[in-house]
């Protein structure tokens, strides 16, 4: 059996407005392990600008189909599956392999697929899993972020910078958030943080001395990279942690290895990928734990028409609103 539909596909490397057509596409009945199903959501966040700037790691040639997580209605399942045809599920896509999200099908690794609860509407499930794994990697996972402990998110009103802010507060954490504009910090500060800060190597100085008594923060998230995250790691703690996720600005971070040593501090990369299925659900069912007692939620900012494609995935350069962007089918 075979699936009929149409994608946002782009056979080069460019501007996605300029790229991304809305192309016939069929999708193939899915192999053991995989599921197809209808669109009904589907996250936006940087790299899907990347991949179309053929900069993303994961996406080297066209042509290209993005949109890297989605919810929707299961309507093809390989054998032995454990998803039933009409199930609402989200999670990531198989973009990789030129099946992203903004398409009216998507295909899915069932190991990347989770039930979707009723208490996440399509377009908070859409934008739920990539920001909110991405923190739990960083804070749980691989900082072992304890109560008490004090946490600077760079970023803060991006995708990993909200879901990073407000897992932090779930957990018990004091944070500090920075951001680049007013209307971004006062998103961040109606997430929950604790103090929000401009953009400025100074004020993380000061922001230090104020929050930890010139301790440094005991976690770093850094999803931004470039100056400003060099900058940070002369703020963290003795035995703190640094997360370096992503490099929004360009670049990625360049740590100072004498500096880690003297001042006995890690910096660790951090990818939400790579774990078994069952540490995939176990992370994921905490989760969603905490969003069905409304101690977490997907920070959304516009929803936008699957028809909008080009110009919603445009507007990541720049001038984008914070929070997390989402297209609906």
């Amino acid at each position: 059996m075979s699936i009929e539909g149409h994608a946002w596909t782009a056979d080069r490397f460019g501007d996605p407005r300029e790229v991304l057509t809305w192309s016939p596409r069929t999708w193939e009945q899915p192999a053991e392990g995989n599921i197809v199903v209808e669109v009904r959501a589907a996250g936006v966040g940087l790299p899907d600008s990347l991949m179309l700037e053929g900069v993303y790691p994961l996406v080297a040639h066209p042509p290209i189909t993005p949109g890297q997580e989605v919810c929707g209605t299961v309507v093809a399942v390989g054998p032995h599956s454990r998803f039933s045809i009409g199930e609402r599920v989200f999670g990531t896509t198989q973009f990789y392999a030129g099946s992203g999200g903004f398409a009216s099908h998507a295909a899915m690794a069932e190991s990347m697929a989770f039930p979707a609860p009723d208490q996440l509407t399509d377009e908070q499930a859409a934008g739920f899993y990539i920001g909110y794994r991405t923190a739990y990697t960083a804070l749980v996972t691989r900082c072992g972020l304890q109560p008490g402990e004090t946490v600077l998110v760079l970023g803060g009103a991006g995708s990993t910078g909200a879901a990073s802010i407000a897992l932090a507060k779930a957990l018990d954490a004091r944070v500090v958030a920075m951001a680049s504009t007013a209307a971004k910090r006062a998103f961040c500060t109606a997430l929950g943080a604790d103090a929000v800060i401009d953009r400025d190597s100074d004020l993380l100085r000061s922001a230090a001395a104020e929050h930890t008594g010139a301790a440094g923060f005991n976690v770093v998230i850094d999803p931004v990279g470039g100056e400003i995250a060099d900058a940070a790691m002369g703020v963290v703690a003795r035995y703190g942690r640094f997360a370096a996720i992503g490099f929004a600005s360009g670049s990625w971070p360049t740590p100072n290895v004498a500096d880690m040593v003297m001042r006995n501090y890690s910096v660790m990369g951090v990818l939400a990928a790579g774990f078994t299925p069952e540490e995939d659900r176990a992370h994921m069912g905490h989760l969603l734990e905490l969003a069905a007692t409304d101690r977490i939620a997907t920070p959304l900012a516009d929803v936008a028409a699957m028809a909008d494609v080009p110009a919603v995935v445009a507007s990541l350069g720049g001038g984008a609103p914070p929070g997390k962007l989402v297209v609906r089918a």
